[in-house]
């Protein structure tokens, strides 16, 4: 079967392609970087000719408000109509846990369109909505650096792994489109600050974190419910301590 993964030389993308391949499908990286732009149109007809499914898992380069809605709108609308017209039998789309919750948020906003464009589509879909990425820590950290602490949400999170999102996504294009969203999430929920200071002890990071329920994310004040998935997500396997060992082992 011939999937392109729009995104394929990113982070999920290049482990997707790379899974693919393993089963012996041919997986073809799709990016800028290999001739193929879903913003300007480039290399997307030739590059879906005889493709059954595709994938995507790009990324805005911006995630200023305006900025991250224009790609998430244009590219969606441009991949979509390339894919019509290539007969593309399955469009899989990554997007996030909770981005319908977190209307603050210009992000989350920009997901929510790019949802509303592949549901209103006639190619069969499915989309894998995701909780946050461990890695994704370090720029939460960061985002809440004030006067020598770093100031958190409290509110929980359910990081996940990126190997166990591959792991959906292969068995997602495997699979039939469900014309629908999936959920997946880390195997434990844990609060932003707790997870913070399990990290930054881990790093030898000496700052204090502070719980701060005012604290917002990409814009967004969280509750509890904002960033979990609902009822019967899939879960993965690897949990906060097992990354952290992964990330800093010991000497």
């Amino acid at each position: 079967m011939k999937i392109v993964v729009i995104g394929g030389t990113g982070l999920i993308g290049s482990r997707l392609v790379a899974s693919l391949k393993h089963l012996g499908h041919e997986a073809i990286p799709a990016a800028p970087n290999t001739g193929v732009n879903t913003l300007t149109g480039e290399g997307l007809a030739e590059v879906l000719t005889g493709t059954q499914v595709v994938v995507d898992v790009a990324n805005s380069p911006s995630f200023e408000d305006d900025a991250v809605l224009s790609f998430f709108q244009t590219a969606g609308r441009n991949l979509l109509a390339a894919e019509q017209v290539a007969g593309v039998r399955h469009h899989v789309a990554l997007s996030v846990v909770g981005a319908d919750r977190l209307e603050a948020s210009g992000y989350m906003r920009a997901k929510v369109a790019q949802e509303a464009l592949i549901k209103a589509s006639p190619v069969p879909y499915t989309i894998l909505r995701s909780t946050q990425f461990f890695p994704f820590i370090a720029g939460i950290i960061q985002s809440g650096a004030l006067d020598g602490e770093v100031h958190l949400s409290s509110a929980l999170v359910q990081p996940i792994h990126a190997d166990d999102v591959v792991d959906a996504l292969t068995d997602i294009v495997v699979g039939p489109p469900a014309n629908g969203t999936i959920e997946i999430a880390g195997p434990e929920a844990i609060q932003i600050n707790r997870f913070a200071e399990e990290y930054m002890s881990a790093k030898g990071d000496p700052r204090q974190v502070v719980a701060d329920a005012g604290a917002l994310y990409f814009g967004a004040v969280l509750t509890d419910g904002s960033l979990t998935p609902g009822a019967n997500p899939r879960l993965g396997k690897v949990t906060v301590e097992d990354w952290l060992r992964e990330e800093m082992p010991a000497d």
